[in-house]
């Protein structure tokens, strides 16, 4: 039995008192609890050690108050278990050192089996379950299989993915070879995480607006629907396509219980564009949190005005910044849960 169930309510689409909040990105970098655990742990130890992603997950709910929790972990890791070698820099980011860049490279891409290579997300799930005792719902979450792409073609972060985006144009059915195959294991990955204790499960298409609409029908929207369409027997799915505005009106209609919007398409604007029927997550920009207080209480609830309290969850429009100040974060939630 899950006490605050705001925001299992919100993705059911039934009315509630006020919107639920969370923050994507919440479980990091802005909270000096977890730059403590950075300073002795790589990345990828905090990722893959069941004990420290728990910690990590149930921070923000301890500190900032958000109704739901999203698991410690990272996108990559589906490329890690599929015999990938990511490392994550200092300064640079995200580095893989032989990058697919042929069709004959795709070879080298493996089919997992994910309850071995990624039991630690696993373990982290069912440890943080326990450690929430029912507090708040617990989100799991995968990269979509063309932002996986691009980080698999480039190599690295990028402005533009132009090497992913050259890699797709000149070689289509190696691309589209790839994007099946991750697709294939972010759908058995994700119902691991449900099966784990994960309530819902949200799927970051963080690069899917570096594409034209007729490419992104091409590349990316029909694997971000065959996950959708496998998990959605299995937990609400939350569909995030950053930049992706565009596609909010063919979203809707995949079945997903919610769509992310992020800070360059308004409330208005998403609720026409996706049919006005499906809960909306959004939208505030993650640079506003830097603004005063009263400033960020006064948009949020112009914010929550603009979507209306029902069929929406209260988020970021995209990951907390680093710089944000704390109590600037918790204003942020705050306001919500003062709403009325």
């Amino acid at each position: 039995m899950i006490q605050n169930d705001l925001f299992l309510k919100a993705l059911r689409g039934e009315s509630v008192e006020r919107p639920p909040v969370w923050m994507m990105r919440q479980a990091g970098r802005y909270l000096p609890d977890f730059m403590k655990l950075k300073h002795k742990y790589d990345f990828f130890t905090r990722c893959q050690t069941p004990e420290l992603a728990t910690e990590i997950t149930v921070m923000p709910i301890d500190q900032i108050g958000v109704d739901a929790a999203i698991i410690f972990s990272d996108i990559l890791v589906v490329l890690q278990a599929m015999g990938i070698q990511v490392e994550m820099k200092d300064g640079v980011g995200p580095w893989i050192e032989e990058p697919i860049r042929t069709a004959a490279d795709v070879s080298r891409l493996e089919i997992p089996d994910v309850h071995d290579r990624l039991s630690y997300v696993m373990e982290a799930l069912k440890m943080t379950k326990t450690a929430l005792d029912g507090r708040v719902p617990l989100i799991g979450f995968a990269g979509s299989p063309w932002t996986l792409l691009c980080y698999l073609v480039q190599g690295q972060g990028s402005k533009n993915f132009d090497m992913a985006k050259a890699y797709c144009f000149t070689q289509p059915q190696a691309a589209h070879e790839i994007l099946q195959k991750i697709t294939d294991v972010t759908i058995t990955y994700l119902k691991a995480q449900v099966a784990a204790g994960a309530n819902a499960v949200q799927v970051f298409d963080s690069w899917g607006g570096l594409l034209s609409p007729s490419d992104y029908n091409q590349f990316s929207a029909p694997y971000i629907k065959q996950i959708v369409e496998a998990l959605k027997e299995e937990a609400p799915t939350i569909v995030f396509g950053k930049g992706c505005w565009f596609a909010l009106q063919d979203m809707s209609q995949w079945g997903a219980a919610a769509l992310g919007v992020d800070w360059t398409c308004s409330a208005r604007n998403a609720r026409y564009l996706s049919g006005g029927n499906i809960t909306l997550q959004g939208n505030f920009d993650p640079s506003r949190l830097l603004s005063p207080i009263p400033t960020i209480e006064k948009e949020v609830r112009q914010m929550i005005d603009a979507f209306g309290k029902d069929r929406y969850v209260v988020n970021l429009g995209h990951g907390i910044l680093p710089n944000i100040p704390v109590d600037h974060a918790k204003a942020f939630v705050d306001t919500v849960k003062s709403y009325s």
